[in-house]
């Protein structure tokens, strides 16, 4: 008899599609290629503060939950670095002048509506996130450090201090995901969830495209 596939194995499978449609999305593209500018990053940037003010004020809610405490860790806290990056990038008022655009308000509805009361919907977004910085976030960061002269400030988002060893984090991170207590109908559902959390950040990508047309023409 087959083993039954591992949870984390399945949900990397089923989202493998979806997760290169939006790292290959043109504004993200053109940032990665040498065709984005420093500001097209700060843009960036801002809209993630949006995002991870949301994530983690769920995971502040979510600390007694039996399911999701288990992913939780200061470790990955991204908040403060991204407010010393704004600093950095904007100035000391860089609060008055960020605006979340459309798709960071749907984005941050849907996590402050099912990730901080459905344990599978707060790991769907926490997986899509985090894991993701983990991944091709380090490399995004030592390419914005080297294209736009920055040291570490302006980078602190993509800066793990507290995680040695971003591989085996990872590893031990796919085992909390294997032994999640969820039957199959609750996989799927925090799958669907994954796959949503990426078509946000693709139509990120492509309001933060528009954006940067309509502020050019």
């Amino acid at each position: 008899m087959s083993q039954p596939i591992p949870f984390s194995t399945a949900l990397r499978e089923r989202s493998t599609t979806a997760h290169s449609g939006s790292e290959s999305a043109g504004f993200m593209s053109d940032l990665i290629n040498g065709k984005g500018t420093r500001d097209d990053y700060v843009a960036l940037v801002a809209q993630h503060w949006f995002i991870y003010e949301a994530l983690e004020g769920a995971a502040d809610r979510m600390r007694r939950d039996s399911v999701a405490s288990v992913f939780i860790t200061d470790k990955l806290t991204r908040i403060p670095a991204l407010e010393a990056d704004l600093e950095f990038l904007i100035g000391a008022d860089w609060r008055e002048q960020i605006a979340p655009l459309p798709t960071t308000r749907r984005y941050v509805d849907r996590i402050n509506k099912v990730a901080a009361t459905w344990a599978g919907g707060f790991v769907a977004h926490h997986y899509t996130r985090y894991l993701g910085d983990l991944s091709g976030g380090l490399f995004i960061g030592r390419l914005m450090q080297r294209r736009f002269g920055f040291d570490t400030n302006g980078i602190g988002f993509y800066v793990f201090a507290d995680i040695a060893d971003p591989k085996q984090f990872k590893e031990v991170y796919r085992d909390q995901l294997d032994a999640a207590p969820w039957d199959d109908a609750e996989k799927d559902r925090v799958i669907e969830e994954v796959l949503l959390a990426y078509r946000f950040n693709t139509e990120l990508f492509e309001d933060l495209a528009r954006a940067k047309a309509e502020a050019a023409a």
